[in-house]
């Protein structure tokens, strides 16, 4: 997302930075991101609202892989002889309170707002490590392992409020979350909007050309 929008001028277009934003507008962007994704999820038929209460919908028993993505949002297992039940979840270290939000960052409901990070067009190396975390793997080789009874171990990056640090499961049901994981055939994982818009007006007068490129 650029933090400012784009002026139409001669030769080309100038660029005009946006100021910060406040810490209650973020919030507030984060509720209406929220009311809008829960409408658009009830809609769709993957939540079920009612009487002012919501809970997720009975899975599409003809959809193999919207049953694992409904029993990996609950962190229950979808298949097996433990269907239903939750994963195991091992606390190492005791709990801990809720940490007041960092600047330029909202949380609300479960979902998070993160406005912090912020990288010039010549800041190559920031851009590349921002680049690197938004395209990372949902796993980390070196924190899965197995135990003495064939169980897959997974240690948590950071422990969970509640002191969790790792979550054990069996092979067959680490599987199921690692297909839950797996997006749905032509669904596009990044999209740009406005003058970054395939479409746009302005979008080869604003990014760099090939032959412009200095390698």
């Amino acid at each position: 997302m650029l933090d400012g929008v784009y002026r139409r001028a001669e030769p080309e277009p100038t660029f005009e930075q946006a100021r910060a934003p406040t810490g209650d507008e973020l919030a507030g962007l984060l509720e209406q991101i929220v009311a809008r994704l829960m409408k658009r999820l009830t809609r769709t038929g993957h939540l079920v609202e009612e009487q002012g209460m919501t809970w997720l919908a009975e899975a599409d028993t003809e959809n193999p892989l919207a049953s694992l993505q409904a029993a990996s949002c609950t962190y229950r297992i979808a298949l097996g002889p433990r269907a239903g039940q939750k994963v195991l979840s091992v606390r190492t270290v005791a709990g801990r309170e809720e940490k007041p939000s960092k600047a330029l960052c909202a949380d609300a409901h479960g979902f998070s707002l993160h406005a912090a990070v912020r990288c010039g067009a010549a800041q190559r190396k920031q851009l590349e490590r921002l680049c690197r975390y938004i395209t990372r793997p949902a796993l980390a080789n070196e924190r899965l392992s197995r135990n003495g009874k064939g169980q897959v171990v997974l240690r948590l990056k950071s422990p969970y409020r509640d002191g969790t640090t790792h979550i054990v499961m069996e092979p067959q049901e680490f599987m199921q979350r690692l297909a839950a994981l797996v997006p749905r055939p032509r669904l596009h994982l990044i999209r740009f909007h406005g003058v970054l818009a395939p479409n746009a007006k302005l979008l080869g007068a604003v990014i760099p050309q090939p032959d412009s490129i200095t390698r």
